[in-house]
């Protein structure tokens, strides 16, 4: 099924922009600016999200935003070679090796590009100088470093142990909120912005991701607090030719 623009149409390409989440699947429409056309159109993630699910769900979100070019895609787990290797908050079992990018490029008729959700989020808020370092604070936590511009190899650290054996997604996910209430989320979260602060050495870091909004800590010059929508708007930089390589080698 194509649902995409026709292609004799002269203008910059629109790019289809996905965010799946443990919690919620969104989907926006972007001009070549990374500027929001249409949506966001956002829905709950399925209960029990099978990749043939989550695609079918991606498939509606996208029928009613209109004709677009080429499709990018934020997932939250280790991608590769457009198939998905982990997916932590969905159900690994069932994704692992999942093809989604070629899935999606056959269900929506379009080219599809693929990251890590916080490396398209980085790419939506970095300023391309130096070593810089985005988390998400979601479901899970993601992160994602990028030097001068380029993403960097893709790091799990999400799925590292910090503390008693909990991993960073268990200890600042939003389970973990929900569990010990908002100050000692708040402390264990300080205790991983120093973790991290020791680990990578970053010229500047963003923090995002919908739990954001509860934090209530102290931040440093070098540190930011980012919009949740450039999980969305960083879409549209899957599509910049300075990461054609990037693509071209599989990522």
């Amino acid at each position: 099924m194509d649902i995409s623009a026709d292609p004799s149409r002269e203008r910059p390409p629109l790019t289809l922009a996905i965010d799946i989440g443990g919690t919620k699947l969104k989907a926006g429409l972007l001009d070549h600016h990374g500027t929001m056309v249409a949506g966001p159109s956002r829905i709950e993630t399925p209960p029990h999200p099978t990749p043939e699910l989550v695609v079918d769900a991606l498939v509606g979100l996208a029928m009613p935003l209109g004709p677009f070019d080429r499709v990018s895609v934020g997932f939250p787990g280790v991608v590769r070679k457009g198939q998905v290797l982990t997916a932590p908050n969905l159900g690994t079992s069932e994704w692992r090796h999942f093809p989604l990018a070629v899935t999606l490029t056959d269900r929506l008729g379009k080219p599809t590009r693929m990251l890590n959700d916080a490396e398209v989020q980085g790419l939506g808020v970095i300023s391309g100088s130096g070593l810089e370092c985005v988390i998400t604070l979601g479901t899970g936590m993601g992160f994602a470093l990028f030097q001068d511009g380029r993403p960097a190899p893709h790091l799990e650290l999400s799925q590292h142990p910090i503390h008693k054996g909990k991993t960073y997604d268990r200890f600042v996910g939003a389970a973990a909120l929900n569990d010990v209430g908002h100050t000692r989320w708040n402390r264990r979260f300080r205790r991983v912005l120093a973790c991290i602060t020791t680990l990578v050495g970053f010229d500047m870091l963003y923090i995002g991701g919908g739990n954001a909004k509860h934090l209530d800590v102290e931040l440093a010059p070098n540190m930011r607090l980012v919009g949740n929508e450039a999980g969305i708007t960083g879409g549209v930089q899957l599509w910049n030719k300075t990461l054609d390589s990037v693509f071209a080698t599989g990522s």
